[in-house]
């Protein structure tokens, strides 16, 4: 101990989350050469796909939406013999083994959670840590910190008029978790994302009534498009280069022929062009709609004690209520300033990775059109390059934090994405890793 006042880890990184993303950034932290220390507030490993933690989002029925191909992490890859869409009890174990593989349990701290992080002068930062629940607060003082808590633990939860009057079930998708507890129940399904639309099927098959509100209309993709899976096709037609117009148009004119006009089911059409929003992949959503055990609706107006209201101004009578409405990123740790975070409570980074200060980085705070896990090894590959460079060659160090700096927030899409906070985080994967390989390119050693 210090000063009395901290324990001096020396040149040792600070990983904050044992999930996917701070597993990766362990991981290559240690292989440039770095010692690190990783503060997990739950008893293992995995994050949101450790179904066992408390805040895992995580559903019974739950699979990958992007494939095997293009979710692997490259230098680990997953088994030849699983599905395309693997079950997330599968993508847990996988993430156990890359533990195992790399040796990483012995630099995480479990049971241990981060109640702040401060910059302690020189680029150094001070974390403060106690055992989860409470206990003796210990602070840790780091030559940097990589965040990677993720953000698909903070339930965003909309405030309808009249909701505390309702007296039926109010759950958001977070507390969802057994699709049994849809049995014979009438079922309202707020949100039209990938989460919203799962639990969707899941009352078709067993609720007594099932209705899915959605605020605007969606591109729907199957899993399956010219018997591949989709991302497989999607991934070559974008490594072609054509001009996104030509895209777009390609890819709705395939959806139409694959898909069909889904408004003749009741779903709104989309307002947008194909690539401007997050897309919905789900193969199941219109079968049961086709079977009429979905009723699409309008989205929500307000709620009286025995029906929802809708802005069409019908009304409906559920007695499950499940917000499928998304999560916000949370970093409570963290002074709001530090992230460059904007009144909306939206961080702002360089390659979605690099804030302000040279030593603080974020890992995994993307929301790609494919797998994510590939797109954080480079992310995480990156900072650890950044910050040995920075050891290494400072002269060299500032050049390239200039250069990024001047750089400006380049969109890293293809489309402009509709305003909203489901899409803070959206990449163009093709386009980030381009993005990453030129600052690896810059980071380079001479």
């Amino acid at each position: 101990m210090s000063d009395g006042h901290f324990y001096d880890r020396g040149e040792n990184i600070c990983v904050i989350g044992a999930g996917a993303s701070g597993l990766l950034a362990i991981k290559n932290l240690v292989e440039h050469g770095f010692g690190v220390d990783c503060y997990e507030r739950e008893t293992g490993v995995g994050g949101l796909w450790n179904w066992r933690h408390d805040r895992s989002p995580v559903y019974a029925s739950a699979h990958l939406v992007s494939s095997v191909t293009s979710t692997q992490i490259p230098d680990f890859p997953m088994p030849d013999s699983w599905p395309d869409y693997p079950h997330h009890r599968q993508v847990l174990s996988y993430l156990e083994r890359y533990t195992d593989h790399f040796d990483l349990r012995r630099h995480v701290w479990f049971g241990t959670e981060v109640g702040r992080v401060r910059p302690a002068g020189g680029g150094r930062w001070d974390v403060t840590t106690h055992s989860t629940g409470g206990g003796t607060e210990r602070t840790h003082r780091y030559a940097a910190v990589v965040v990677a808590n993720g953000h698909h633990w903070a339930p965003q939860r909309p405030a309808y008029p009249g909701m505390d009057s309702f007296q039926g079930e109010v759950i958001h998708a977070s507390g969802f978790s057994d699709p049994a507890t849809l049995r014979s129940r009438k079922v309202l399904v707020v949100g039209a994302g990938n989460t919203g639309c799962d639990i969707v099927v899941e009352a078709a098959q067993r609720a007594a009534a099932c209705w899915h509100s959605s605020r605007r209309g969606y591109w729907y993709l199957p899993k399956y498009l010219l018997g591949r899976p989709v991302n497989q096709v999607t991934e070559r037609v974008a490594a072609l280069r054509l001009p996104l117009r030509l895209r777009q148009w390609l890819f709705a004119r395939t959806l139409r022929l694959a898909v069909g006009d889904l408004t003749r089911f009741g779903l709104p059409a989309p307002d947008h062009k194909v690539y401007e929003t997050h897309p919905i992949v789900n193969s199941q959503l219109v079968y049961y709609l086709g079977h009429g055990r979905v009723t699409p609706v309008p989205d929500v107006a307000r709620f009286h004690p025995d029906r929802v209201e809708l802005t069409d101004g019908t009304s409906i009578e559920p007695d499950l209520v499940v917000l499928a409405t998304g999560y916000l990123p949370r970093f409570e740790f963290l002074d709001p300033q530090l992230l460059d975070t904007d009144e909306t409570g939206r961080p702002h980074l360089q390659l979605h990775a690099f804030s302000g200060h040279p030593t603080l980085a974020v890992a995994g705070l993307l929301q790609p059109d494919s797998g994510v896990l590939p797109l954080v090894h480079w992310q995480t590959v990156t900072i650890a390059r950044w910050l040995r460079l920075r050891q290494v060659d400072p002269d060299r160090a500032a050049g390239f934090w200039s250069r990024l700096g001047s750089q400006g927030r380049r969109p890293l899409t293809s489309a402009r994405t509709k305003t909203s906070n489901r899409h803070w985080f959206e990449v163009d994967h093709i386009r980030y890793l381009r993005a990453l390989q030129r600052a690896l390119d810059g980071l380079e050693a001479r």
